[in-house]
């Protein structure tokens, strides 16, 4: 299961807000996504590594099905 509890942590402590988000490029549609804790591209998590100025372990956690 993908899981994008870090990059909420990593915004929180980077201080970055949603808006902020939004305004450098995220569209509304895949902030929704995110929330949802489902797909997005390598692209996207690109972006968002960039604009976070992180890495991936940052951003989406992978937890195994057996352990929901």
């Amino acid at each position: 299961m993908i899981d994008f509890t870090p990059l909420w942590e990593t915004m929180r402590r980077k201080q970055v807000t949603q808006y902020q988000l939004l305004k450098n490029g995220l569209d509304n549609k895949t902030l929704d996504t995110l929330k949802k804790n489902r797909n997005i591209t390598l692209s996207t998590l690109e972006k968002l590594c960039q604009m976070l100025d992180c890495t991936p372990n940052d951003v989406v956690q992978f937890i195994p099905d057996d352990k929901k």
